[in-house]
């Protein structure tokens, strides 16, 4: 059986004067109806390239050096930006970090979404705004006729991160790429705009990979799990395996830097240093000169993502 979203092997450069780096180094992974994934790593792990490149939204000089991305048994790598047009937003939507990039400010929340519906379906505007108001009242947000009329500004941002995620739900998508989706919001509208996000794709049936840098988040709202560190994915694996048995050291440090993972007074473990540069990462395993178990080996080879049993797969010699 084939997968809903399947990338393989995927590579993606950007084309710099002085040569061109590789931001993401040979990703795979794969997504079914109603599986959630979540992508998991620190700023600058290549998560949001990952998103934007399924959908090729990476803009110039970034390109997909090597590798394919099959959506619904089509190769949709090779698609032109034409026909891309008919997938992005109508059957793979994106919910951006911060939603007044996403809404105009001088339009209301209505006339948007209405617009992007018409832009992606021959329909009227009455029978636009009537599947407008359906969406709304999906997302739980109070009085959808009248929020139809406002304008962004007038909304507090957990209510206009729920409209970014009811027009993405426009056109009925078969996955949504949710980057970040609640870095602006605090903690309890946070809670609630995952929680939506998890009945949604229950409901209806509907695919997300969530890009985000927290794993609390992570190990509540999805099934799978990818961990990436400087453009590879470290570790793969069920969510609930990788998060209570983690097998890369990276992954360990990142659980264990959770405020949950300590006792009340204890020193909140963190990983020593930063994720490398694009233009200087180390070679052999990326993360050795961060990693409390490098070897010799570790300086010199790059591990490859093998199993390690339970399901999980991990890039790492030492394990």
């Amino acid at each position: 059986m084939s997968h809903l979203l399947e990338v393989k092997d995927m590579e993606v450069k950007f084309a710099l004067r002085f040569g061109d780096i590789t931001a993401i180094d040979g990703v795979s992974f794969s997504l079914d109806k109603g599986e959630r994934l979540g992508l998991v790593g620190e700023s600058g792990a290549g998560k949001s390239v990952t998103g934007f490149s399924i959908i090729n939204l990476i803009s110039k000089p970034g390109y997909i050096a090597r590798g394919s991305i099959w959506f619904d048994g089509k190769r949709i790598s090779d698609y032109s930006d034409t026909k891309m047009r008919r997938i992005r937003g109508n059957r793979i939507a994106m919910i951006f970090q911060d939603p007044m990039m996403t809404l105009n400010p001088v339009f209301t929340i209505g006339f948007q979404m209405v617009e992007t519906l018409r832009a992606h379906q021959s329909i009227s505007k009455a029978r636009a705004r009537k599947i407008a108001l359906e969406k709304l009242k999906k997302v739980q947000i109070p009085s959808p006729e009248e929020r139809l009329d406002q304008y962004p500004h007038e909304l507090s941002g957990g209510m206009r991160q729920r409209i970014i995620i009811a027009i993405s739900l426009l056109a009925d998508p078969a996955i949504i790429i949710a980057d970040e989706p609640t870095t602006a919001l605090d903690v309890t509208i946070q809670a609630e705009i995952m929680d939506l996000l998890q009945e949604l794709c229950e409901t209806e049936n509907m695919g997300l990979i969530l890009i985000t840098h927290d794993l609390g988040v992570v190990s509540q709202v999805t099934e799978k799990i990818a961990v990436m560190y400087a453009g590879k994915i470290i570790e793969y694996g069920p969510t609930a395996d990788v998060v209570h048995a983690p097998v890369h050291p990276y992954t360990e440090g990142l659980i264990g830097s959770l405020p949950g993972a300590i006792a009340p007074g204890e020193e909140l473990k963190q990983i020593q240093g930063m994720m490398p540069n694009l233009t200087s990462i180390p070679q052999g395993c990326a993360f050795n000169p961060r990693c409390h178990l490098c070897q010799d080996i570790c300086t010199t080879k790059v591990p490859i993502l093998e199993d390690k049993g339970n399901g999980i797969m991990a890039a790492c010699h030492m394990k």
